[in-house]
């Protein structure tokens, strides 16, 4: 297998090799039982992490888990102190939640939850109370109360409607855009106000189409970016969705990685063909907020399992961690928290947890 491999880098572009050679490991710690969970509390998969102003962590969990007549629901925001002390759960019992994808915190405090299993992304208050709705989920009376299906050519995608969606971001304005990713295919923008305003893409690999937008992000001058996982690319578009750029993360898997969980993935040709178990293939983006420094990106990957910290022109800056289950390594990072370039949160699904890592200041990289 070793020798596969390395034969196959052999054959990866020259860029890949300039990125894999300024590219530097990280060292970093991974903060043990930081959170506090209460003795009758449990994480499951850990979807989504974020932080207020106040230095407030909310957790996005796969706990809590009951049943009703539709299925399983498996929906629940936690929030903690700076310190990982518990302070209470979020929404508890919300009528959207079914399956948690992720959570976000916007300027003003507001928490955001996109959950996948719902069709639905909720807009709270800093208390916790509801302020508005997106989507609709399917009641368990109707006929069409069953998991999407994926016909080829896609259904057509509905206003006001999601089908899986993943994510949000926001321009300075407070526009919200939706990443709406695993059957849509699409990303929707609406108001401040709740006010649905247009969506762009579709399904396909060219530039402004999506295979699974997973993540997505705005940085401090208004440009979106879409991580388009199963093309293994993050793309980047004004408030407008006029396309300006797109890079990928071409740093080859070491010749021993291993995946976190099932079968080895096909590694020929996954610089062209992508794919979501594919290196570089963004599962998370979370961009650093503004200040004296420029902002930078930490993305993630599921194979081999790193978290990397990409300047926002795409160039890679570090790299750090490698799938696993000890402290330090990674079970798919499925979002990621990044307060400053040293204080970044990782929320793990296969390893129902989050650590809080420290990326040590005496090798920090970056412009």
């Amino acid at each position: 297998m070793k020798k596969w491999l390395t034969g196959l880098f052999i054959l990866l572009s020259p860029s890949a090799f300039a990125q894999s050679t300024s590219a530097p490991e990280l060292q970093f710690d991974s903060v043990p039982n930081f959170f506090k969970l209460p003795p009758d509390m449990h994480f499951g998969e850990a979807s989504g992490v974020a932080m207020n102003s106040k230095g407030h962590l909310f957790v996005y969990s796969r706990g809590g888990t009951v049943s009703n007549a539709f299925g399983a629901t498996a929906s629940q925001i936690l929030e903690f102190d700076h310190d990982g002390g518990f302070i209470r759960e979020v929404g508890k019992g919300l009528y959207a939640w079914a399956f948690a994808h992720t959570v976000r915190i916007d300027k003003d405090d507001n928490i955001w939850a996109t959950d996948k299993g719902s069709d639905m992304i909720v807009k709270m208050s800093p208390e916790g109370r509801v302020l508005m709705v997106f989507g609709r989920k399917s009641e368990s009376s109707d006929a069409e109360a069953h998991p999407h299906e994926r016909p080829n050519p896609p259904l057509p995608a509905q206003d006001g409607r999601f089908r899986q969606p993943t994510d949000i971001a926001w321009d300075k304005a407070g526009n919200g855009y939706i990443s709406d990713g695993y059957i849509n295919s699409r990303v929707a923008k609406v108001s401040k106000d709740g006010e649905w305003l247009k969506s762009w893409g579709k399904k396909g690999k060219a530039d402004g189409e999506f295979d699974t937008l997973h993540t997505i992000a705005s940085d401090n001058d208004d440009n979106i970016y879409v991580g388009d996982r199963g093309n293994r690319r993050v793309q980047v578009f004004d408030t407008e969705g006029n396309f300006k750029r797109k890079f990928s993360i071409d740093i080859p898997p070491p010749a021993d990685a291993k995946p976190a969980i099932g079968n080895m993935p096909n590694l020929t040709n996954y610089l062209t063909t992508g794919g979501t178990q594919t290196p570089g293939a963004p599962w998370a983006i979370c961009i650093t907020p503004p200040g004296p420094r420029p902002q930078v990106a930490f993305i993630s990957d599921a194979f081999p399992g790193r978290l990397y910290k990409v300047a926002l022109d795409g160039k890679v800056l570090g790299w750090l961690g490698k799938g696993g289950k000890q402290l330090k390594q990674f079970g798919w990072i499925h979002q990621i928290a990044c307060p400053s370039e040293n204080e970044v949160y990782v929320a793990e699904i296969l390893n129902w947890r989050v650590q809080k890592l420290t990326i040590r200041t005496d090798q920090r990289a970056g412009p």
